[in-house]
C-alpha cells in the first residue's frame, strides 16, 4: 500500500494522488482537487463526477468510459453525440483516470478508465 499524504483540507491521499478515503470526499475537496489540476469545475464535470460517485457506490467499481459516455451523453452534449474525446476535453490531465481521482474513487479501481 501507498503511504498516505495528508491534505490542507485534512483528507488522506496515497502518492498517486487518490483518497484513501471514499467516505471523505465532498464538493469543497472536489474543487480543491481539480484546481490543484487547473480546472474549474463547469456544470459537465459535475454531472460526470457525481455520476461516478453513484455508479461506484452501487456497482463497487468505477464505469467503463463507455458506459460513462453511453449513460452521460445527452447531459455532456444535447446537440452533438458524446464521445471519449470530448471526456478527455473536460478532464484534460488523464480523461476518466482524472474523473475518477476528482471523484474520490479509490486508484485501485480506476483501471477500467
Amino acid at each position: 500500500m501507498y503511504a498516505a499524504q495528508q491534505s490542507a483540507l485534512g483528507v488522506s491521499f496515497n502518492k498517486k494522488g487518490f483518497m484513501a478515503d471514499f467516505g471523505a470526499w465532498n464538493h469543497e475537496v472536489a474543487a480543491a482537487l481539480a484546481a490543484e489540476q487547473g480546472l474549474e469545475l463547469s456544470e459537465c464535470h459535475w454531472a460526470v463526477i457525481d455520476f461516478l460517485r453513484d455508479y461506484y457506490e452501487f456497482h463497487e467499481m468505477p464505469p467503463t468510459p463507455k458506459v460513462l459516455i453511453r449513460e452521460l451523453g445527452q447531459r455532456l452534449s444535447p446537440h452533438t453525440p458524446c464521445t471519449k474525446r470530448k471526456l478527455e476535453g473536460l478532464f484534460p490531465g488523464g480523461g476518466c483516470k482524472q474523473a475518477c481521482q476528482i471523484a474520490g474513487l479509490p486508484d485501485y479501481y480506476c483501471h477500467s478508465c
